[in-house]
C-alpha cells in the first residue's frame, strides 16, 4: 500500500480502537474485524470471509481463498480503499471510513465482486459464480462476475442492484438502489451498458442493452434508459429523454437528484 492507503488503514484501526473504547459491547466485535489485523488487505479478506459464511464452503477454505486473491491482486485492496473514501465524500450520513467498512452493503457487495471478478478472468468461474450468488444471497446485491468495474465506487444503500456479465462501470461512478444494468431480452455476447466517468443514477433507473452513458451524466430516478446518452447530459423517463444539463462537470460527487 502507498502512503495514503497506510493512512486510511490506520485510521480505520485508530476509530475502531477509540469506538471500542466508548463501546464495550462491541469491543470484540471492532477487534476481531479491524484492529488486530496487521493491514487492510488482511482485515478486507476476514470482514468478507465472515459476511459470506454459512454457504456450502468450509470457513476456513472460503477465508484461504478471499485471502489468497486479494493477497495476489493488490489492485483489489486499493479500489476498495478509493470506494471507501467515495461512500464518505458522498454520502452525508456517513460519519467517517469505519461505518460503511462495517456496515454498508453496497460496499462489500462490491468488494465480493472485485474478488470474484479477478476468479471469473483466471477461469476459476464456478468459484466465481459462488461468490456472486453469495453476495446476492447475503446482500440483496447481484453482481455478475464478469462485469468491469472501476475504482471510487458508491452504491448507496444497495439494495436490489443488478449489473450484467458485459457492462461495464468506469471510475467515479454513483448509483443509488434498485438500478439495473441489464440486458434487453435473450442477445448474446457483447450486451450490456457501459457506463463512463462521473456518471449518477438515481434510484429505480434501469439502463438496458449495449449502449453508452457518457461521461458526467446524469440518469433520474425511475427512468427507463434504451438509447445512448451523451456526456453531461440529464436524462429522465419512461424511455428516458434529455432533460438537461448538470450542474457540475461529475454529477457522482455532489449526488444532487434534481433534474437540470
Amino acid at each position: 500500500m502507498n502512503i495514503v492507503e497506510n493512512e486510511m488503514w490506520s485510521e480505520l484501526k485508530r476509530l475502531a480502537i477509540a469506538e471500542s473504547e466508548k463501546e464495550q459491547v462491541l469491543s470484540d466485535h471492532l477487534y476481531d474485524l479491524v484492529t488486530r489485523h496487521s493491514d487492510y488487505p488482511e482485515a478486507l479478506a476476514h470482514l468478507l470471509a465472515i459476511h459470506l459464511d454459512g454457504g456450502p464452503i468450509d470457513p476456513d477454505s472460503l477465508h484461504d481463498l478471499i485471502a489468497d486473491t486479494i493477497t495476489r491482486h493488490s489492485e483489489i485492496a486499493t479500489a476498495s480503499l478509493y470506494d471507501l473514501k467515495a461512500t464518505c465524500e458522498r454520502d452525508p450520513a456517513c460519519e467517517n471510513v469505519l461505518v460503511p467498512f462495517l456496515y454498508y452493503k453496497g460496499f462489500k457487495a462490491l468488494q465480493t465482486h472485485r474478488v470474484a471478478h479477478v476468479l471469473w478472468n483466471e477461469g476459476r468461474r464456478h468459484v466465481a459464480r459462488f461468490l456472486q450468488s453469495r453476495s446476492s444471497d447475503v446482500y440483496g446485491v447481484d453482481i455478475n462476475p464478469g462485469a468491469r468495474i472501476g475504482k471510487g465506487i458508491f452504491i448507496d444503500h444497495a439494495t436490489g442492484i443488478v449489473i450484467g456479465e458485459t457492462a461495464v462501470v468506469e471510475d467515479d461512478v454513483s448509483m443509488l438502489h434498485e438500478v439495473n444494468l441489464g440486458g434487453t431480452g435473450k442477445a448474446t455476447g457483447d450486451r450490456h451498458p457501459k457506463i463512463r466517468r462521473g456518471v449518477m443514477i438515481g434510484a429505480g433507473a434501469k439502463i438496458l442493452g449495449n449502449i453508452e452513458v457518457g461521461e458526467g451524466s446524469k440518469i433520474a430516478a425511475g427512468s427507463v434508459v434504451l438509447k445512448n446518452v451523451p456526456p453531461h447530459t440529464t436524462v429522465a423517463g419512461v424511455p428516458a429523454k434529455p432533460v438537461g444539463i448538470p450542474s457540475s462537470e461529475v454529477p457522482a460527487f455532489d449526488m444532487r437528484q434534481e433534474l437540470e
